[in-house]
């Protein structure tokens, strides 16, 4: 399981890998392929094949001055990770990138605050064809003129899920695209800060981190890994 470690105060992010042996979480430790810098929102794809993260590591041998969306592959799920690689322009840009997520349609979703967005952090997506990328905002479907962060697609493509200010929302896909989105209930949201979500491979459960606060701080507290299930007999993230 790779995830993203931070100070209370939500800052400082590194990644981190812990594995399951004998129904048991080893202690976390730094993966073999993480810089200096900053790095979080790391998400393993093409069957363990590759894995995509965002950081603000030295590339050109320029400092990163922001976080960009970069992904480190391998021969199979078995195999040590090569050095990663930097995403090109136009997935990458002037700005921040967050949370990138590919989906079963081929696509690479991902945050942004790059110019011309219609809000502060908007949601892309991009694809690569003939070796040249193209990016797509999501539009007012996704976006709004506040901050959209996280967004995956469901495994099966019908459904979206999308962190927007600290919130959890849930939308559908429809035959003219996105519906509107509609807030998760309390059992998901709450008023602490609420990040990262991710679907399990059957859709079925979601994971997320939640800043449980303090009594007096509502944000800057322990931040710990929440399940949400629609279906409470699925045992999962599995630890056998």
């Amino acid at each position: 399981m790779y995830f993203v470690r931070s100070s209370p105060a939500f800052q400082g992010w590194r990644l981190q890998v812990s594995s399951c042996r004998d129904g048991v979480w080893s202690e976390p430790r730094a993966p073999t392929f993480a810089g200096e810098g900053f790095e979080a929102d790391p998400y393993v794809a093409d069957g363990g094949r590759s894995l995509y993260f965002i950081s603000t590591r030295t590339y050109e041998g320029k400092a990163g001055a922001d976080l960009d969306i970069w992904v480190t592959r391998r021969e199979d799920a078995t195999a040590p990770w090569r050095a990663p690689e930097r995403l090109p322009a136009p997935v990458n840009s002037d700005g921040a990138e967050w949370f990138p997520r590919p989906a079963p349609d081929g696509w690479l979703y991902f945050g942004s605050d790059r110019a011309g967005g219609m809000g502060g952090t908007d949601i892309y997506r991009a694809r690569q064809r003939g070796g040249v990328w193209t990016v797509e905002n999501l539009g007012s479907a996704v976006n709004s003129d506040a901050d959209e962060y996280e967004a995956e697609v469901s495994p099966d493509g019908s459904r979206m899920v999308l962190m927007a200010d600290g919130d959890i929302f849930m939308l559908r896909r429809t035959a003219s695209g996105w519906a509107e989105r509609t807030k998760l209930g309390a059992e998901v949201n709450t008023p602490a800060l609420e990040v990262g979500p991710t679907f399990s491979p059957t859709g079925r459960t979601i994971l997320f981190a939640r800043d449980f606060g303090t009594a007096t701080l509502p944000i800057g507290g322990s931040g710990e890994f929440v399940v949400a299930r629609t279906d409470k007999s699925e045992a999962w993230p599995p630890c056998p």
